[in-house]
C-alpha cells in the first residue's frame, strides 16, 4: 500500500465508481479489479461506500468527491491508527438504530447519526446504512457541520454524547 499518494488512489476509485454507475452498472462487485479491491481493503474503505457515493452523486448531486474523500480520509486514519489496520467483524444492526424522528437535547436525527458515525469509524456499517446519506446530509447542513468534521468530533467524544451535543449546539444557528 502506498501512503504518500493514497488520495490519488481514492480519487481514481471514486471516479471509476461514478463512471460505472453513470453507465448503468449497478453491480458494485464488478467495479474494481482484484488489485483495486486489495487497495480498498488495505485503506479501510469499502466497495459499498464507493457505490453509495456514486449513486447519491448521480441521483442527488452530492456528496461531492471532496466530501467523500474527506470522510474516507478520517475513516482511513481511524482504521490505520486506532484499529491498527484490522477490520472489525461486528456490524451495526439496522433495527437497533434510533428512529429518524428521535432527538437528543431537542435535536432531531442526532441520536441516529451518532451510532452511524461510530459505525463508520469502526468499519461496522452494513451495506444498507450509509454515513452521509440524504438524511445525514440534511442534518449536517442544517447545523453547519462538515461530514468529516462530525466524524472527528465523534472520535474525540467517543463515549460522550453530551460532548457531541454541545458541539452541535455551539455550531448550529438552527437551534
Amino acid at each position: 500500500m502506498q501512503h504518500y499518494n493514497y488520495q490519488d488512489t481514492f480519487k481514481q476509485l471514486f471516479e471509476t465508481a461514478v463512471s460505472q454507475f453513470e453507465r448503468g452498472n449497478r453491480d458494485k462487485d464488478s467495479y474494481f479489479s482484484n488489485d483495486e479491491q486489495s487497495q480498498i481493503v488495505a485503506n479501510g474503505w469499502r466497495i459499498q461506500d464507493f457505490f453509495d457515493y456514486a449513486e447519491d452523486l448521480n441521483q442527488w448531486g452530492e456528496p461531492t468527491y471532496e466530501i467523500a474523500q474527506s470522510i474516507e480520509q478520517v475513516r482511513r486514519e481511524y482504521f490505520l491508527h486506532k484499529l491498527d489496520g484490522k477490520s472489525s467483524s461486528n456490524q451495526v444492526s439496522v433495527s437497533e438504530l434510533p428512529a429518524k424522528s428521535d432527538s437528543l437535547g431537542g435535536i432531531t436525527w442526532l441520536p441516529r447519526i451518532l451510532p452511524k458515525a461510530r459505525g463508520k469509524l469502526l468499519g461496522e456499517l452494513p451495506d444498507e446504512i450509509m454515513y452521509c446519506c440524504g438524511g445525514d446530509r440534511h442534518f449536517l447542513e442544517t447545523h453547519d457541520i462538515h461530514p468529516s468534521e462530525f466524524l472527528r468530533v465523534v472520535w474525540a467524544n467517543w463515549d460522550n454524547d453530551h460532548g457531541v451535543l454541545e458541539f452541535v449546539k455551539s455550531r448550529s444557528s438552527a437551534i
